[in-house]
Protein backbone atom coordinates (compact mmCIF):
# COMPACT_ATOMS: atom_id res chain seq x y z
CA UNK A 1 0.00 0.00 0.00
CA UNK A 2 2.74 2.49 0.89
CA UNK A 3 4.70 1.34 -2.13
CA UNK A 4 1.12 2.55 -4.39
CA UNK A 5 1.30 6.01 -2.67
CA UNK A 6 4.94 6.57 -3.30
CA UNK A 7 4.71 5.83 -6.53
CA UNK A 8 1.65 7.98 -7.55
CA UNK A 9 3.59 11.06 -5.72
CA UNK A 10 6.32 9.88 -7.60
CA UNK A 11 8.42 10.18 -4.87
CA UNK A 12 11.44 7.94 -5.86
CA UNK A 13 10.92 9.59 -9.24
CA UNK A 14 11.57 13.22 -7.87
CA UNK A 15 14.42 11.85 -5.47
CA UNK A 16 16.52 10.41 -8.31
CA UNK A 17 16.20 13.53 -10.64
CA UNK A 18 17.39 15.87 -8.41
CA UNK A 19 20.37 13.54 -7.04
CA UNK A 20 21.29 10.44 -9.54
CA UNK A 21 23.21 7.81 -8.28
CA UNK A 22 26.34 5.99 -10.68
CA UNK A 23 25.12 3.22 -13.17
CA UNK A 24 27.22 1.00 -10.97
CA UNK A 25 25.30 1.43 -8.00
CA UNK A 26 22.89 -1.21 -6.62
CA UNK A 27 20.28 1.18 -5.05
CA UNK A 28 18.96 4.32 -6.30
CA UNK A 29 18.61 7.25 -3.20
CA UNK A 30 15.01 7.16 -4.23
CA UNK A 31 14.53 3.89 -3.53
CA UNK A 32 16.10 4.10 0.06
CA UNK A 33 13.97 7.27 0.73
CA UNK A 34 10.87 5.31 -0.28
CA UNK A 35 11.78 2.86 1.94
CA UNK A 36 12.33 5.14 4.86
CA UNK A 37 9.50 6.24 4.25
CA UNK A 38 7.15 2.79 4.79
CA UNK A 39 9.66 2.73 8.06
CA UNK A 40 8.18 5.50 9.71
CA UNK A 41 4.70 4.14 8.65
CA UNK A 42 4.85 0.87 9.81
CA UNK A 43 7.43 0.51 12.73
CA UNK A 44 9.16 3.26 13.39
CA UNK A 45 12.86 2.78 14.13
CA UNK A 46 16.44 4.36 14.60
CA UNK A 47 18.26 4.29 11.92
CA UNK A 48 20.51 1.32 12.52
CA UNK A 49 17.57 -1.25 12.90
CA UNK A 50 16.04 -0.14 9.68
CA UNK A 51 17.85 -3.41 8.26
CA UNK A 52 16.55 -5.31 10.20
CA UNK A 53 12.77 -4.25 9.65
CA UNK A 54 12.99 -5.02 5.84
CA UNK A 55 13.83 -8.15 6.09
CA UNK A 56 10.75 -8.52 8.55
CA UNK A 57 8.93 -6.62 6.12
CA UNK A 58 8.78 -8.20 2.44
CA UNK A 59 10.91 -4.67 1.26
CA UNK A 60 12.87 -6.16 -1.28
CA UNK A 61 8.90 -7.38 -2.95
CA UNK A 62 7.70 -4.75 -2.23
CA UNK A 63 10.09 -1.76 -3.13
CA UNK A 64 12.70 -4.01 -5.03
CA UNK A 65 15.42 -3.00 -2.88
CA UNK A 66 17.43 -6.02 -1.05
CA UNK A 67 17.25 -5.37 2.82
CA UNK A 68 21.08 -6.36 2.55
CA UNK A 69 21.48 -3.34 1.31
CA UNK A 70 19.64 -0.88 4.08
CA UNK A 71 22.53 -0.42 6.01
CA UNK A 72 22.82 3.28 8.52
CA UNK A 73 26.05 3.65 6.22
CA UNK A 74 23.74 3.71 3.21
CA UNK A 75 20.89 4.94 4.52
CA UNK A 76 23.32 8.04 5.62
CA UNK A 77 24.52 8.75 2.46
CA UNK A 78 20.85 8.84 0.56
CA UNK A 79 20.00 11.72 3.38
CA UNK A 80 23.00 13.96 2.50
CA UNK A 81 22.27 13.34 -1.20
CA UNK A 82 18.57 14.85 -0.24
CA UNK A 83 19.97 17.04 2.02
CA UNK A 84 20.47 20.07 -0.36
CA UNK A 85 16.78 19.47 -2.22
CA UNK A 86 14.44 19.36 0.03
CA UNK A 87 12.64 22.88 -0.48
CA UNK A 88 12.71 21.29 -4.15
CA UNK A 89 11.57 18.02 -2.95
CA UNK A 90 8.78 18.75 -0.32
CA UNK A 91 7.32 21.43 -3.38
CA UNK A 92 6.72 18.82 -6.22
CA UNK A 93 5.79 16.03 -4.54
CA UNK A 94 3.19 18.32 -2.83
CA UNK A 95 2.14 19.64 -5.91
CA UNK A 96 2.04 16.19 -7.07
CA UNK A 97 -0.84 15.41 -3.67
CA UNK A 98 -2.74 18.56 -5.13
CA UNK A 99 -2.75 17.06 -8.69
CA UNK A 100 -3.06 13.28 -8.62
CA UNK A 101 -5.89 13.07 -5.35
CA UNK A 102 -7.40 16.74 -6.06
CA UNK A 103 -6.81 18.35 -3.03
CA UNK A 104 -8.01 21.60 -2.53
CA UNK A 105 -5.88 24.38 -1.27
CA UNK A 106 -7.67 27.10 -1.58
CA UNK A 107 -7.86 27.35 2.60
CA UNK A 108 -4.47 26.18 4.38
CA UNK A 109 -3.21 25.90 8.15
CA UNK A 110 -0.45 26.31 9.67
CA UNK A 111 1.98 26.03 12.60
CA UNK A 112 5.28 25.18 13.98
CA UNK A 113 5.81 22.14 16.50
CA UNK A 114 9.54 21.40 18.03
CA UNK A 115 11.26 18.10 18.00
CA UNK A 116 13.60 17.52 20.98
CA UNK A 117 17.19 15.94 19.82
CA UNK A 118 19.39 14.20 21.94
CA UNK A 119 23.13 15.32 21.48
CA UNK A 120 25.46 19.06 21.71
CA UNK A 121 25.39 19.95 17.45
CA UNK A 122 28.10 22.20 18.61
CA UNK A 123 28.83 22.80 14.86
CA UNK A 124 25.74 23.17 12.73
CA UNK A 125 26.33 23.34 8.90
CA UNK A 126 25.44 26.45 7.53
CA UNK A 127 22.08 26.04 5.02
CA UNK A 128 20.38 23.72 7.36
CA UNK A 129 17.94 24.35 9.94
CA UNK A 130 20.31 24.11 12.97
CA UNK A 131 19.67 22.65 16.88
CA UNK A 132 19.33 25.03 19.20
CA UNK A 133 17.91 25.70 23.02
CA UNK A 134 14.33 27.17 22.26
CA UNK A 135 10.62 26.60 23.41
CA UNK A 136 10.06 23.25 22.93
CA UNK A 137 6.46 21.72 23.05
CA UNK A 138 7.43 18.65 25.15
CA UNK A 139 8.81 21.33 28.26
CA UNK A 140 12.22 19.80 27.60
CA UNK A 141 14.12 23.37 27.92
CA UNK A 142 17.08 21.15 28.98
CA UNK A 143 17.38 19.70 24.89
CA UNK A 144 18.25 21.12 22.15
CA UNK A 145 15.47 21.22 19.27
CA UNK A 146 14.57 21.79 15.50
CA UNK A 147 11.04 22.81 14.59
CA UNK A 148 9.32 22.03 11.66
CA UNK A 149 6.42 23.76 10.05
CA UNK A 150 3.23 22.27 8.38
CA UNK A 151 0.76 23.52 6.07
CA UNK A 152 -2.45 21.58 5.83
CA UNK A 153 -5.46 21.53 3.52
CA UNK A 154 -9.09 21.95 5.28
CA UNK A 155 -10.00 19.41 2.32
CA UNK A 156 -8.72 16.00 4.25
CA UNK A 157 -6.41 17.61 6.99
CA UNK A 158 -3.59 17.13 3.69
CA UNK A 159 -0.47 18.47 4.78
CA UNK A 160 0.84 19.66 1.29
CA UNK A 161 3.80 21.56 2.74
CA UNK A 162 6.62 21.28 5.21
CA UNK A 163 10.14 22.81 6.27
CA UNK A 164 12.47 22.40 9.27
CA UNK A 165 13.48 25.64 10.69
CA UNK A 166 16.21 26.43 13.60
CA UNK A 167 15.36 25.49 17.12
CA UNK A 168 15.33 28.96 18.15
CA UNK A 169 13.68 30.43 14.98
CA UNK A 170 10.71 32.88 16.19
CA UNK A 171 7.07 31.92 14.18
CA UNK A 172 6.89 35.51 13.18
CA UNK A 173 9.07 35.36 11.32
CA UNK A 174 8.67 32.38 9.18
CA UNK A 175 5.21 33.89 7.88
CA UNK A 176 6.43 35.43 4.71
CA UNK A 177 8.28 32.91 3.23
CA UNK A 178 6.08 29.76 4.41
CA UNK A 179 3.33 32.55 2.10
CA UNK A 180 5.26 32.48 -0.80
CA UNK A 181 5.99 28.88 -1.09
CA UNK A 182 2.14 28.30 -0.33
CA UNK A 183 1.66 30.69 -3.36
CA UNK A 184 3.39 28.36 -5.68
CA UNK A 185 1.55 25.25 -4.69
CA UNK A 186 -1.73 26.72 -4.88
CA UNK A 187 -1.44 28.94 -8.52
CA UNK A 188 -3.44 30.94 -9.10
CA UNK A 189 -6.74 30.49 -7.12
CA UNK A 190 -7.27 32.85 -4.22
CA UNK A 191 -6.04 31.31 -1.01
CA UNK A 192 -6.48 31.90 2.74
CA UNK A 193 -4.42 31.06 5.35
CA UNK A 194 -5.36 30.89 8.65
CA UNK A 195 -2.88 30.25 11.97
CA UNK A 196 -2.04 30.93 15.41
CA UNK A 197 -1.27 34.34 16.98
CA UNK A 198 2.18 34.27 15.91
CA UNK A 199 0.96 34.90 12.43
CA UNK A 200 -0.12 38.38 13.55
CA UNK A 201 2.43 41.02 12.93
CA UNK A 202 2.47 44.31 10.80
CA UNK A 203 4.95 43.17 8.43
CA UNK A 204 3.14 39.32 7.86
CA UNK A 205 0.03 41.28 7.31
CA UNK A 206 0.77 43.52 5.54
CA UNK A 207 2.92 41.23 3.20
CA UNK A 208 -0.32 39.04 2.45
CA UNK A 209 -2.76 41.90 1.73
CA UNK A 210 -0.38 43.08 -0.88
CA UNK A 211 -0.23 39.68 -2.16
CA UNK A 212 -3.76 39.14 -1.91
CA UNK A 213 -3.67 36.21 0.16
CA UNK A 214 -6.48 36.56 2.87
CA UNK A 215 -6.25 35.69 6.38
CA UNK A 216 -7.73 34.63 9.92
CA UNK A 217 -5.29 35.04 13.10
CA UNK A 218 -6.05 35.73 16.51
CA UNK A 219 -4.88 38.07 18.12
CA UNK A 220 -2.81 38.08 21.13
CA UNK A 221 -3.12 40.81 23.91
CA UNK A 222 -0.34 43.17 21.94
CA UNK A 223 -2.84 43.97 19.43
CA UNK A 224 -6.15 43.86 21.36
CA UNK A 225 -6.02 44.23 25.21
CA UNK A 226 -8.04 42.46 27.60
CA UNK A 227 -9.95 46.00 28.38
CA UNK A 228 -11.24 45.51 24.60
CA UNK A 229 -12.28 41.78 25.37
CA UNK A 230 -14.26 43.11 28.86
CA UNK A 231 -15.84 45.56 27.14
CA UNK A 232 -17.98 43.51 25.08
CA UNK A 233 -21.24 42.52 25.82
CA UNK A 234 -22.56 38.80 25.32
CA UNK A 235 -26.44 40.06 25.26
CA UNK A 236 -24.99 42.26 21.70
CA UNK A 237 -23.34 39.23 20.20
CA UNK A 238 -25.03 37.18 17.53
CA UNK A 239 -25.38 33.23 18.34
CA UNK A 240 -22.93 30.94 15.61
CA UNK A 241 -24.53 27.52 14.04
CA UNK A 242 -21.28 25.87 14.95
CA UNK A 243 -20.78 22.84 16.97
CA UNK A 244 -17.87 21.72 18.80
CA UNK A 245 -16.12 18.12 17.67
CA UNK A 246 -16.12 17.19 21.35
CA UNK A 247 -19.98 18.07 21.86
CA UNK A 248 -20.94 16.37 18.48
CA UNK A 249 -22.34 13.48 20.48
CA UNK A 250 -24.74 15.64 23.32
CA UNK A 251 -27.95 16.77 23.84
CA UNK A 252 -28.57 20.94 22.07
CA UNK A 253 -28.76 22.06 25.97
CA UNK A 254 -25.34 20.20 26.90
CA UNK A 255 -23.52 21.87 23.88
CA UNK A 256 -21.21 24.54 24.13
CA UNK A 257 -22.69 28.06 22.30
CA UNK A 258 -20.56 30.56 20.32
CA UNK A 259 -20.98 34.06 20.04
CA UNK A 260 -19.94 36.78 17.39
CA UNK A 261 -19.58 40.79 17.14
CA UNK A 262 -17.21 42.49 15.23
CA UNK A 263 -15.74 46.21 14.60
CA UNK A 264 -13.19 47.53 12.44
CA UNK A 265 -9.10 48.08 13.46
CA UNK A 266 -6.46 49.60 12.42
CA UNK A 267 -2.96 48.81 12.08
CA UNK A 268 0.43 51.13 11.88
CA UNK A 269 3.66 50.16 10.64
CA UNK A 270 7.19 50.90 12.46
CA UNK A 271 7.51 53.55 9.65
CA UNK A 272 5.82 56.84 9.36
CA UNK A 273 5.65 55.98 5.50
CA UNK A 274 4.12 52.82 6.17
CA UNK A 275 0.37 52.03 5.08
CA UNK A 276 -2.21 52.13 7.72
CA UNK A 277 -3.75 48.76 7.57
CA UNK A 278 -7.25 48.27 8.27
CA UNK A 279 -8.54 44.97 9.52
CA UNK A 280 -11.82 43.15 10.54
CA UNK A 281 -11.52 42.05 14.38
CA UNK A 282 -14.26 39.63 15.28
CA UNK A 283 -15.15 39.17 18.59
CA UNK A 284 -16.17 35.33 19.46
CA UNK A 285 -17.52 34.19 22.65
CA UNK A 286 -17.34 30.25 23.67
CA UNK A 287 -19.44 29.33 26.70
CA UNK A 288 -17.17 26.28 27.00
CA UNK A 289 -14.27 28.46 27.35
CA UNK A 290 -15.84 30.90 29.76
CA UNK A 291 -16.48 28.15 32.02
CA UNK A 292 -13.15 26.28 31.60
CA UNK A 293 -11.57 30.09 32.88
CA UNK A 294 -14.01 30.37 35.42
CA UNK A 295 -13.07 26.36 37.14
CA UNK A 296 -9.51 27.03 36.52
CA UNK A 297 -9.38 30.50 38.28
CA UNK A 298 -11.74 28.86 41.54
CA UNK A 299 -9.18 26.22 42.08
CA UNK A 300 -6.29 28.25 41.49
CA UNK A 301 -7.98 30.86 44.29
CA UNK A 302 -8.41 27.09 46.31
CA UNK A 303 -5.39 26.01 46.38
CA UNK A 304 -3.66 29.52 46.92
CA UNK A 305 -5.98 29.93 49.99
CA UNK A 306 -4.67 26.55 51.03
CA UNK A 307 -1.23 27.66 50.94
CA UNK A 308 -1.75 30.85 52.77
CA UNK A 309 -3.51 29.81 55.70
CA UNK A 310 -0.15 26.94 55.93
CA UNK A 311 1.85 30.00 56.21
CA UNK A 312 -0.31 31.54 58.81
CA UNK A 313 -0.63 28.29 60.79
CA UNK A 314 3.29 28.54 60.75
CA UNK A 315 4.21 32.34 61.17
CA UNK A 316 6.85 32.35 63.83
CA UNK A 317 8.11 29.00 63.45
CA UNK A 318 11.26 27.33 62.04
CA UNK A 319 10.64 27.57 58.45
CA UNK A 320 9.26 31.63 58.63
CA UNK A 321 10.99 33.16 61.49
CA UNK A 322 10.80 36.89 60.06
CA UNK A 323 9.08 39.16 57.99
CA UNK A 324 10.96 38.83 55.09
CA UNK A 325 10.21 34.91 55.02
CA UNK A 326 6.86 35.12 55.17
CA UNK A 327 7.35 38.12 51.93
CA UNK A 328 9.05 35.63 50.00
CA UNK A 329 6.93 32.86 50.85
CA UNK A 330 3.97 34.88 49.72
CA UNK A 331 5.41 36.10 46.45
CA UNK A 332 6.16 32.44 45.85
CA UNK A 333 2.54 31.50 46.35
CA UNK A 334 1.67 34.40 44.16
CA UNK A 335 3.74 33.20 41.30
CA UNK A 336 3.41 29.33 41.70
CA UNK A 337 -0.72 29.41 41.79
CA UNK A 338 -0.73 32.73 39.39
CA UNK A 339 -3.03 34.49 41.28
CA UNK A 340 -0.41 37.44 41.74
CA UNK A 341 -2.76 39.81 39.92
CA UNK A 342 -5.43 39.80 42.79
CA UNK A 343 -3.26 38.80 45.82
CA UNK A 344 -3.20 42.09 48.61
CA UNK A 345 -0.97 41.13 50.93
CA UNK A 346 0.63 42.61 54.25
CA UNK A 347 3.24 41.75 56.16
CA UNK A 348 5.30 42.53 59.40
CA UNK A 349 6.11 42.03 62.79
CA UNK A 350 4.15 41.99 66.01
CA UNK A 351 6.38 44.67 68.51
CA UNK A 352 5.60 42.43 71.20
CA UNK A 353 6.28 39.41 70.47
CA UNK A 354 8.80 39.68 67.85
CA UNK A 355 7.30 37.48 65.49
CA UNK A 356 6.14 38.20 61.83
CA UNK A 357 2.35 39.26 60.97
CA UNK A 358 0.66 38.47 58.09
CA UNK A 359 -2.65 39.91 56.80
CA UNK A 360 -4.25 39.06 53.34
CA UNK A 361 -6.93 38.86 51.10
CA UNK A 362 -7.80 38.74 47.30
CA UNK A 363 -9.04 41.87 45.47
CA UNK A 364 -12.39 41.26 44.00
CA UNK A 365 -12.23 44.07 42.10
CA UNK A 366 -9.39 42.32 39.82
CA UNK A 367 -11.21 39.31 40.06
CA UNK A 368 -14.15 40.73 38.21
CA UNK A 369 -12.35 42.47 35.59
CA UNK A 370 -10.44 39.19 34.70
CA UNK A 371 -13.86 37.46 35.12
CA UNK A 372 -15.20 40.21 32.26
CA UNK A 373 -13.13 38.53 29.90
CA UNK A 374 -13.74 34.62 30.25
CA UNK A 375 -14.80 33.06 27.13
CA UNK A 376 -13.38 36.19 24.49
CA UNK A 377 -10.85 36.37 22.72
CA UNK A 378 -10.77 38.07 19.05
CA UNK A 379 -9.91 37.07 15.49
CA UNK A 380 -8.43 39.78 12.89
CA UNK A 381 -9.10 38.93 9.27
CA UNK A 382 -8.67 41.10 5.94
CA UNK A 383 -11.52 39.01 4.56
CA UNK A 384 -14.58 41.51 3.54
CA UNK A 385 -18.09 40.63 4.67
CA UNK A 386 -18.91 39.32 1.50
CA UNK A 387 -16.41 36.76 1.40
CA UNK A 388 -17.04 35.72 4.99
CA UNK A 389 -19.45 36.91 7.75
CA UNK A 390 -18.53 36.79 10.98
CA UNK A 391 -19.93 33.81 12.03
CA UNK A 392 -18.11 31.92 8.69
CA UNK A 393 -14.55 33.78 9.88
CA UNK A 394 -15.04 31.54 12.86
CA UNK A 395 -16.13 28.58 11.21
CA UNK A 396 -13.15 28.85 9.12
CA UNK A 397 -10.92 29.38 12.03
CA UNK A 398 -12.25 26.32 13.76
CA UNK A 399 -10.79 24.48 11.22
CA UNK A 400 -7.08 25.13 12.82
CA UNK A 401 -7.51 21.98 14.72
CA UNK A 402 -6.73 19.90 11.55
CA UNK A 403 -3.04 21.17 12.18
CA UNK A 404 -3.02 20.42 15.71
CA UNK A 405 -4.52 16.79 14.54
CA UNK A 406 -1.55 16.28 12.41
CA UNK A 407 0.81 17.44 14.36
CA UNK A 408 -0.15 14.59 17.17
CA UNK A 409 0.40 12.45 14.53
CA UNK A 410 3.68 13.53 13.60
CA UNK A 411 4.63 12.97 17.76
CA UNK A 412 2.34 9.59 17.91
CA UNK A 413 1.87 6.94 15.30
CA UNK A 414 5.24 8.09 13.44
CA UNK A 415 7.04 8.42 16.40
CA UNK A 416 8.84 11.67 16.32
CA UNK A 417 10.01 11.86 19.73
CA UNK A 418 13.97 12.27 19.92
CA UNK A 419 16.56 11.85 16.68
CA UNK A 420 19.67 10.54 17.08
CA UNK A 421 21.68 12.12 14.02
CA UNK A 422 25.42 12.61 13.20
CA UNK A 423 24.88 16.49 12.30
CA UNK A 424 21.93 18.86 11.30
CA UNK A 425 22.16 18.12 7.53
CA UNK A 426 20.89 14.48 7.72
CA UNK A 427 18.01 15.81 10.64
CA UNK A 428 16.79 18.27 8.16
CA UNK A 429 16.41 15.38 5.66
CA UNK A 430 15.33 12.58 7.82
CA UNK A 431 12.45 15.63 8.99
CA UNK A 432 11.62 15.51 5.17
CA UNK A 433 11.12 11.82 5.32
CA UNK A 434 8.56 12.09 8.31
CA UNK A 435 6.74 14.42 6.48
CA UNK A 436 6.31 12.75 3.67
CA UNK A 437 5.55 9.56 5.75
CA UNK A 438 2.71 12.01 7.30
CA UNK A 439 1.75 13.21 3.81
CA UNK A 440 0.85 9.61 2.80
CA UNK A 441 -0.89 8.86 6.24
CA UNK A 442 -3.11 11.38 5.30
CA UNK A 443 -3.72 10.48 2.11
CA UNK A 444 -5.33 6.97 2.89
CA UNK A 445 -7.10 8.30 5.62
CA UNK A 446 -9.11 10.63 2.89
CA UNK A 447 -8.74 8.26 0.39
CA UNK A 448 -11.00 5.25 2.84
CA UNK A 449 -13.29 8.32 3.83
CA UNK A 450 -14.13 9.46 0.43
CA UNK A 451 -14.75 5.97 -0.94
CA UNK A 452 -17.09 5.66 2.39
CA UNK A 453 -18.57 9.24 1.76
CA UNK A 454 -19.94 8.32 -1.93
CA UNK A 455 -21.46 4.90 -0.43
CA UNK A 456 -23.13 7.08 1.71
CA UNK A 457 -20.84 5.49 5.00
CA UNK A 458 -18.79 7.09 7.54
CA UNK A 459 -17.66 4.10 9.05
CA UNK A 460 -15.80 0.61 8.72
CA UNK A 461 -16.98 -2.69 9.99
CA UNK A 462 -14.85 -4.54 12.21
CA UNK A 463 -12.36 -1.77 12.42
CA UNK A 464 -11.59 -1.20 16.00
CA UNK A 465 -11.88 -4.19 18.25
CA UNK A 466 -13.94 -5.85 16.02
CA UNK A 467 -16.40 -2.88 15.78
CA UNK A 468 -17.35 0.19 13.10
CA UNK A 469 -15.32 2.76 13.64
CA UNK A 470 -14.23 6.27 11.26
CA UNK A 471 -11.29 5.22 9.76
CA UNK A 472 -8.07 6.87 10.64
CA UNK A 473 -4.52 6.25 9.30
CA UNK A 474 -3.72 4.65 12.50
CA UNK A 475 -6.30 2.47 12.18
CA UNK A 476 -6.19 1.40 8.63
CA UNK A 477 -2.55 0.83 9.26
CA UNK A 478 -2.76 -1.36 12.29
CA UNK A 479 -5.94 -3.22 10.12
CA UNK A 480 -2.92 -3.53 7.17
CA UNK A 481 -0.15 -4.59 9.31
CA UNK A 482 -0.92 -8.54 9.70
CA UNK A 483 -0.84 -9.38 6.09
CA UNK A 484 1.83 -11.51 5.16
CA UNK A 485 3.43 -12.73 1.98
CA UNK A 486 5.65 -15.74 1.45
CA UNK A 487 8.53 -15.45 -0.24
CA UNK A 488 9.21 -16.68 -3.91
CA UNK A 489 11.64 -20.02 -4.24
CA UNK A 490 13.29 -20.93 -7.50
CA UNK A 491 10.73 -20.23 -10.25
CA UNK A 492 7.87 -19.61 -7.69
CA UNK A 493 6.24 -15.95 -7.76
CA UNK A 494 6.12 -14.54 -3.70
CA UNK A 495 2.16 -15.69 -2.64
CA UNK A 496 0.12 -13.39 0.15
CA UNK A 497 -1.84 -15.85 1.92
CA UNK A 498 -5.85 -14.95 2.01
CA UNK A 499 -6.32 -11.42 3.88
CA UNK A 500 -9.07 -11.12 5.84
CA UNK A 501 -12.51 -9.48 5.17
CA UNK A 502 -11.70 -6.28 6.70
CA UNK A 503 -8.17 -6.31 5.07
CA UNK A 504 -9.25 -7.09 1.52
CA UNK A 505 -12.57 -4.14 2.26
CA UNK A 506 -9.66 -1.67 3.09
CA UNK A 507 -7.64 -2.61 -0.21
CA UNK A 508 -10.59 -1.83 -1.44
CA UNK A 509 -11.90 1.16 -0.51
CA UNK A 510 -8.12 2.12 -1.18
CA UNK A 511 -8.57 0.55 -5.07
CA UNK A 512 -4.91 -1.23 -4.09
CA UNK A 513 -3.87 -4.97 -5.56
CA UNK A 514 -1.89 -6.34 -3.13
CA UNK A 515 -0.38 -8.97 -5.67
CA UNK A 516 0.82 -6.04 -7.52
CA UNK A 517 4.31 -6.38 -6.06
CA UNK A 518 7.32 -4.44 -7.76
Amino acid sequence: MVAAFCSRLRIRELVDAACPVRDVAESTHGQVIEVLVANRLTSPAPLVHVQEWARAWAVGEAFGVEPSLLNDDRIGRALDAVAPHLDQLAGSVGLAAIEEFGVDVTRLHGDLTSISLQGDYEQAEAGFAAPKFGHPKDRRPDLKQIQAGLAVSSDGAIPVFHRAYDGGAGEVGQVIPAMQALQRLAGPQPMLMIGDSKLVSYANLAAMTAEQVAFIAPASKTYVSAQALAGQRLDQAHPVDYVAARDAGKDAGRRGTWHVCEDDMTLAGPRKKDPILTLRRIFVHSSARAQAAATARAKKLERARDDLARLERGLGGRHYPTEQAVTDRVTAIGRARRVTTYLVAVTGTDPATGKPTLTWNFDQNAIDVEAATDGWYALLTNLSPDQADAGQVLRHYKGQEAVERRHQAFKGPLAVTNLYLKNNRRINALITVICLALLIFCLIERQVRHTLAAQDKTKVNGLYAGRPAVPTGKLILDALAGIRLIPGTGQSPPTIPQPTNLQLHLLDLLNIDPRDLR
